[in-house]
């Protein structure tokens, strides 16, 4: 695919000396006061280029949605702002090559392997925006933030996005890790791993977040490395309900390990749990996604190299509202073989490309990854993975929204696909659970293993 180079403009003065030297500590230039100026002005208050694209198919962003439409009231399932749209062309196998420069490899594969499967494109929307404060805090600390070590870390920010005009895929992934999704949040959401034929068995998850990075006033002497605080329930079917594992998502995972600890139903006890992470497997996914693809991508960045190959046009998963709605049963939306793509919804977005190759002497049953990331949020809307061979193996689609009373951009589904398997898992179905609840009160000391003794005793 035909890469758009960066324009000399979004790089910071030195970016030319930057690499991975041998003793594997990356070097970087501070983004310049000059630089920094861009945000809120020729870039958004992320660092995406306000501006549209040539011919008009990508609009400009006007700040995206910041109040919720008519009708809206806190609890709904969000009323889909953009319902009247029509369908602008559907791509399919037929005509896939037509815009192969705009899909990803991913996308031509479900394609291909599919012959009904498609992605139905409507009007761009910039719709993804934050609070002012976040944009606020990005300004404030985008000349002194850094990656810290070899990248497993970083420093001199908090709050906002702490590379808004990046140098190089770390960074990168370093913005997705961090981006603003509320302070604190529960779910109510729903996950399914169908059977070639269809058949599915719904496992029911409570989970919840505080997002410590992002706290009112937290200052960076006081994150004690923690970036998010998290609790997962399974509450069905019967024979997983009851396993409550809680995190304490580490900011350098390399320097101390993803803290986590797991109550056991059976022995009715507390243990540590340090398989969650990397390639070990998603929490009831039946083997059909690792770990570290929850989230799209969650947790240390040392096992791969990072290259930022570019920003480019494409068409992805966005204002995925329909696919969001409570008028939908599950069942309307899991089919055999792939989701139901006819609920979907793709615009074509800047995004950003960062390939990511396994490290020399390092392990994970995926040598290698590329990700898709909105310039407008930071959300990786789009991945593929690739086996040992190097041959692609399963592919993962963000389908978000504005979380319009929050600001916040983030996924109500995710969907990955294994293309050798021929089965699809499904995660973060809402459409007959309650919504997201972003007015929640936590603290840190919600998240320490006797409170999950004493939660899971009850």
């Amino acid at each position: 695919m035909q890469m758009k180079r960066l324009p000399r403009s979004t790089y910071r003065p030195l970016a030319a000396a930057l690499c991975l030297l041998s003793s594997a500590v990356l070097v970087r230039a501070s983004l310049s006061a000059a630089d920094a100026s861009r945000l809120g002005n020729d870039l958004t208050p992320l660092g995406a280029e306000k501006a549209g694209n040539a011919d008009g198919s990508i609009p400009a962003w006007t700040g995206g949605i910041t109040t919720p439409p008519a009708g809206y009231a806190p609890g709904m399932h969000h009323p889909d702002p953009f319902k009247d749209d029509p369908v602008l062309f559907t791509i399919t196998a037929a005509n896939a090559d037509k815009y192969a420069d705009k899909l990803t490899a991913g996308q031509m594969a479900l394609m291909k392997a599919y012959a009904d499967y498609s992605l139905p494109v409507y009007a761009t929307h910039r719709s993804a925006s934050n609070p002012q404060r976040i944009y606020d805090a990005t300004k404030k600390y985008a000349t002194t933030a850094a990656l810290t070590g070899d990248g497993n870390g970083i420093t001199g920010a908090v709050i906002g996005t702490p590379f808004p005009i990046p140098q190089n895929g770390l960074e990168v992934i370093w913005n997705h890790l961090v981006r603003y999704r509320g302070i604190a949040a529960a779910r109510h959401i729903s996950q399914a791993a169908p059977q070639r034929n269809g058949s599915y068995t719904l496992v029911d998850f409570e989970d919840e977040f505080l997002f410590n990075y992002v706290r009112d006033g937290i200052q960076e002497k006081d994150l004690d490395n923690v970036l998010i605080f998290y609790k997962q329930a399974v509450t069905a079917p019967a024979r997983l309900a009851g396993s409550i594992l809680v995190v304490h998502e580490t900011m350098d995972q390399v320097k101390e390990a993803r803290r986590a600890w797991v109550y056991n139903t059976g022995q009715r006890r507390v243990r540590r749990a340090p398989n969650v992470a990397y390639d070990n497997p998603g929490t009831a996914a039946d083997g059909m996604r690792t770990s570290d693809q929850f989230d799209m991508f969650n947790g240390a960045p040392d096992r791969y190299n990072w290259k930022l190959t570019g920003r480019k046009e494409m068409y992805v998963p966005y204002n995925s509202y329909k696919l969001h709605s409570d008028s939908l049963k599950n069942a309307d939306i899991l089919k055999p073989l792939h989701i139901n793509q006819a609920l979907t919804r793709y615009e074509l977005h800047r995004v950003w490309v960062v390939e990511a190759t396994l490290k020399p002497g390092t392990n994970h049953v995926y040598s290698r990854r590329t990700l898709y990331f909105d310039e407008d949020s930071w959300q990786i809307l789009a991945a593929d993975q690739y086996d040992g061979r190097g041959q692609l193996w399963r592919v993962s689609e963000a389908h978000c929204i504005n979380y319009y009373d929050a600001q916040v951009f983030w996924s109500t589904l995710e969907v990955h696909t294994d293309l050798i398997a021929g089965r699809y898992i499904a995660f973060g179905l809402d459409n007959e659970r309650p919504m997201y609840e972003f007015s929640l009160k936590r603290t840190p000391q919600d998240y320490t293993p006797s409170t999950l003794r004493q939660e899971g005793v009850r």
